[in-house]
């Protein structure tokens, strides 16, 4: 934790060199946090980036290609970047210090835009070790007691601590899982699909989005199948602000949707930028969604009436995003 905290410092004192960058009412250049260059984060923010400049007259918007879902939020407080891309469950945790953020807070972040696309965590078993230990589903696996070796990323992932409530929400833990014989396995992707063809992994627990080239190949070559979070886990995961989402039948070994937990999306921005300019740009990227999701189309999934709602912000909205939502009857 220590040192995705210290990471995160690092990240953010290398975007740009200085103090954090003021932009007043008449500022026209604006920095959006996204990923790195080739990223679907990046692609979305170049999206954003075009039809600003083409229909918010008077802005310039600029890219940062660095961070991602757990960094960009504290990309924002830091001043470092004056809107971007978040997960809705992150957002809550850097608001909060909390989890991954290890007391480093965010107060200052406010959400300009909710329910972009959802963002699936899921689990996905060894067919094997449910045929052997006569399993049929997540709960029974997790407070059987037996052994099992459980896959995920490594530690500076939103899936940790996903997984860390999955796990007590059926009263195991870490340790528990280890004490009874079985393994935590986190591990880089590439290593992943060869761990559960050997045997080596029998429950792995992901981010879950189309097309997964991971998750496609375990799909396709480790006999493996996808498995429901339970209603204890989407309770528990609820409590952090990952809410529960209905995986779409995306991967040939799905006979029917997946119940899994949703991190969502939402564009965010620090309270100080100028009610003004976050009008704009809420008002920007909701009237222009089909235009954004031709170009990233994961947000053909944004439902223009839920772009206010709690649940799709998991934060405050900014004042400026406020005003726009009243302005056409969303609040």
């Amino acid at each position: 934790m220590q040192k995705l905290t210290s990471a995160l410092v690092r990240w953010s004192a290398v975007v740009v060199l200085g103090s954090a960058i003021p932009l007043s009412a008449g500022a026209e250049t604006v920095r959006i946090g996204a990923m790195p260059v080739g990223s679907g984060w990046y692609v979305a923010a170049a999206a954003i980036k075009k039809t600003l400049e083409e229909t918010a007259s008077g802005l310039d918007v600029e890219i940062i290609a660095r961070g991602g879902g757990v960094a960009n939020p504290m990309v924002v407080q830091q001043g470092k970047a004056q809107i971007a891309l978040s997960n809705v469950a992150t957002s809550q945790w850097a608001m909060k210090g909390e989890l991954l953020y290890s007391g480093n807070k965010a107060p200052d972040i406010r959400s300009l835009v909710g329910g972009l696309n959802p963002v699936f965590i899921g689990a996905i078993v060894r067919n094997d070790y449910l045929k052997q230990n006569g399993f049929k589903s997540l709960k029974e696996i997790l407070e059987s007691g037996k052994p099992v070796n459980i896959m995920m990323k490594p530690p500076g992932s939103n899936i940790p601590p996903a997984v860390d409530v999955i796990l007590q929400a059926h009263g195991s833990s870490v340790k528990k899982i280890k004490a009874d014989g079985g393994r935590i396995i986190q591990v880089d992707s590439s290593q992943m699909a060869g761990m559960i063809r050997d045997g080596r992994a029998d429950l792995y627990f992901d981010t879950i989005l189309r097309g997964h080239p991971t998750i496609q190949e375990i799909s396709l070559t480790g006999d493996v199948s996808f498995i429901d979070l339970s209603p204890e886990a989407i309770s528990a995961l609820s409590e952090i602000g990952i809410v529960k989402g209905d995986i779409p039948k995306w991967f040939d070994i799905q006979t029917e949707v997946t119940i899994g937990g949703d991190y969502g999306t939402h564009l965010i921005a620090r309270k100080d930028l100028p009610d003004d300019i976050a009008y704009k740009i809420t008002k920007t990227v909701v009237e222009h969604m089909d235009k954004l999701a031709a170009e990233f189309p994961a947000w053909k999934a944004f439902v223009r009436e839920k772009a206010a709602s709690p649940e799709k912000n998991g934060i405050p909205l900014h004042p400026g995003a406020v005003r726009y939502y009243k302005e056409i009857g969303l609040l």
